[in-house]
Formats: C-alpha cells, structure tokens, sequence
C-alpha cells in the first residue's frame, strides 16, 4: 500500500517551524511497509486545503496529516478531511470532559473554543491523546484512509505510535524489516563502485544515504514473518561485510564516539586527548556517551601555543620549525596527552578549521591527527578542501574517534605514518 503525508500549518510555509514531523512519519511508514509517493506542507487555507486532500484522497491508500487540529478559527483540518471523506462530524461528551479535564489538572479554565476539538468523526475512529487536548481522527472512504495526528511532535509522536501504528499494522499482510549498517573511510561515491551491484536487488533493497562524514547503508526486507525478513536482511548484510570489512564500525543508530567507548571499556583501555583546531568537541562527543567515564582519562584543549608548550611538553623549536599546524606538533601533542594522563591511548589533533588563518603550504581544512598507544604512534594528514569550520573540526573528530577504535581492535591504520614512541 502506497501513503502519503500532509503537514498542514502557514508556520511551516514560512519557515517559522521545522517540519520534523514529515521526516519522523516517513521513517515509520518505511519501517511499517508503506511506500510514501508524496509529501507535501499546505497553510491553513480551507480551499487548498480542500483540494490537496482531493488530490491525496484519489492518489494515495493511506494520508497522514499532521496539525490543523486546534481550537482556532484557522484550525480546519479536521472539518476539511471530514468533508472530503463524506463523514460529518459529531460532539462526544466524553472527549469534551477529557479536554476540560486537561485544563482543571493546569488550574485554568478552558476557553470556549475548545469545545471544536471534542466534533469527532461519526463513523470513523477517534485518536486518543494523553498529552494534549486535541484527539486525532481516522476517516474512512471505502479502501481509503486519512489518520488526523495533532501538530506538536510531543503529542504527535506518541499518538502515532500508540494509536496510528496498531491500526496501520493490519493493514499489511507483510511485514518489513530494516537493518542498518554505519560505514567511515569510504566516500558515498567510491562506496557505490565497491557495492553498487548489491544495490540492484528488489528484495531485499538496499540503499547508500550520506550522513555528515560517514556512510549509511539501510538493507530492507519484505517477508511472510519478521524471522523471515530478518534472515533476508542477514544475508544481504553479510555481502556488504565481505566487501566493507571493519570499513563497517557498527549497526543501528550506533554512533562512531558510543561505538568507540563499548571497544575501550571492553578491552580495559583508557583515552586521552590534546586537541587544537578541534576545540575539544572529540572530548566532547566521547563523554556525552554514557558510562565513558570508565574510558576517559582527561581532555586538555591547548589552542594557544603556550599552552601546547607548558601543559602537553611540545618542545619549543618543534614549533618554531614546523609551526602548530604540522605531523610533528601532532606527535608531541599526543605524546604529551599520554604523558600527562597515562591513558593507554592518547589523541593530538592541531589544524586550520577557518574561514581564516589559511595559506598556501598550510590551507583551510588541513589537519593533523596522531594516535599513540605507548609503542607506536600513527599520524594521519587531513586535508578537507573547501568545506566550513563546523565541518572540518566535526570530520577531524570523527576521524580521531575511527583511528582510537582502529588502534584499540588492533585493526590496519589505513593511510596513515607509523613511527615508535
């Protein structure tokens, strides 16, 4: 069955509110069986309103709506819908005591217009909402369906999953199954050379999404059971493990810094870090992972040059000779790091995140990352031509995090100089 999703409100016409909405419900169709054909975000108008549900009614089996379902004048989703469906609607007593019964708990007295929210459909389903006063709706025409979900995603969220997703569930004889694979160290592009004939197949599908320095691939699997979809998916994920190797760092939502923390505490290992251009956010990403604590030993942000000297021990004429931005500052600043913590692993990052401070020897988005373990310290250069501060300092972390976790696995340091301590 194919969907369809509509977010109605003039805020997001006007760029006033994010629509979040239409990501999350897509996401859930997806993972439901739905093929969502159409999105689309209409202002709070009853005759476009009108025809955009027409139009979705005709096309689509299933149309999900989101906002509209207030007690103002501009609210008219609800009414709209109705109207489209041929179902008028009704006052419910009990939603009007629910609504009031929402005010009381707040002390407040409920404004008159409220009562619009207690109309309901007379021969649809209402939604219940245990976060807000507006219920939701289901309308039916025949084999066609809208589901009404209010706007605010604290109250949207929940409905949806509570209410929406029980009744979509029997409508798909098939269950769908996705599994997720988190790809660093391979480009989008020369990920599509390695796997693109893995990307063919129609089930499962598999599909490349880039993410900001990383690679997602989503493996997704129609069957009879979730058993049977799940072994489809294996089967399928295996290939890309055979082809990617340990380019693969985790499944899920399973972040590289979480990723990175689960490896050291499984091995008894520690980190530390000295960073420059990255201004602490790799100290930052590795301890806003829970538990991290058992793994993090300190974080010293040495921006100035100074403080490179005076905290990490970089020697004074490494600097002068070689400048901060270099494999050799790198080297000393993860040396320090480790001399400084103990930490069995210790981090040096020093480069030029921009938009100024660049030349050309040394330009915007060179850096130098070094890893050291005690015995061996690898250094890997950098170079993000033509990108913006935030990306540059975020890809230096991640690559800093990818180059911990290689040398905590014991895994190859691709691309990278090995020196001895």
């Amino acid at each position: 069955m194919n969907a369809e999703i509509i977010a109605v409100g003039t805020e997001l016409l006007l760029g006033d509110i994010l629509n979040t909405n239409a990501q999350y419900l897509s996401q859930k169709l997806a993972e439901l069986g739905f093929t969502v054909h159409f999105q689309s975000v209409v202002g709070d108008n009853p005759q476009r309103l009108e025809q955009l549900a027409t139009q979705a009614k005709q096309r689509s089996d299933i149309v999900i709506y989101s906002g509209g379902l207030g007690p103002t004048a501009d609210d008219l989703t609800k009414e709209t819908v109705a109207k489209v469906y041929g179902d008028p609607l009704q006052f419910d007593q009990q939603q009007f005591e629910r609504i009031r019964g929402f005010f009381h708990a707040c002390s407040r007295n409920m404004p008159e217009n409220n009562r619009k929210q207690a109309m309901v459909p007379a021969f649809g389903e209402t939604l219940d909402n245990a976060n807000g006063t507006a219920p939701g709706a289901l309308f039916r025409d025949g084999e066609k369906i809208a589901i009404l979900l209010p706007g605010p995603p604290k109250e949207m969220i929940p409905m949806f999953e509570q209410q929406a997703i029980p009744r979509l569930q029997k409508l798909q004889k098939a269950v769908l199954v996705s599994r997720v694979l988190r790809v660093y160290g391979v480009g989008e592009s020369a990920l599509e050379g390695m796997v693109g004939h893995l990307l063919e197949g129609e089930n499962p599908t598999a599909a490349l999404y880039a993410k900001p320095a990383e690679v997602i691939i989503r493996i997704t699997a129609k069957a009879a059971t979730s058993q049977q979809a799940e072994e489809m998916c294996g089967k399928t994920a295996q290939q890309f493990y055979d082809i990617l190797g340990d380019c693969i760092y985790a499944e899920a939502d399973q972040t590289l810094e979480q990723t990175v923390v689960q490896v050291l505490a499984e091995k008894g290992l520690k980190v530390s870090t000295a960073e420059s251009c990255t201004g602490g956010l790799l100290s930052q990403r590795i301890t806003a992972v829970p538990g991290s604590s058992q793994v993090f030993e300190c974080g010293v942000c040495s921006y100035a040059n100074t403080i490179k000297e005076k905290l990490l021990g970089v020697p004074a004429d490494v600097l002068e000779q070689y400048g901060a931005v270099s494999p050799q500052t790198a080297i000393a600043m993860a040396k320090g790091s480790k001399a400084l913590s103990g930490a069995d692993i210790a981090v040096g990052i020093t480069g030029i995140a921009g938009p100024d401070g660049g030349t050309p020897e040394k330009p915007v988005g060179l850096v130098y990352i070094s890893v050291a373990n005690g015995e061996t310290i690898w250094v890997y250069k950098l170079l993000l031509a033509h990108r913006n501060r935030e990306t540059v300092r975020f890809a230096a972390s991640q690559k800093a995090l990818d180059m911990v976790r290689r040398v905590a696995l014991g895994l190859e340091m691709k691309d990278c100089q090995c020196f001895e301590m």
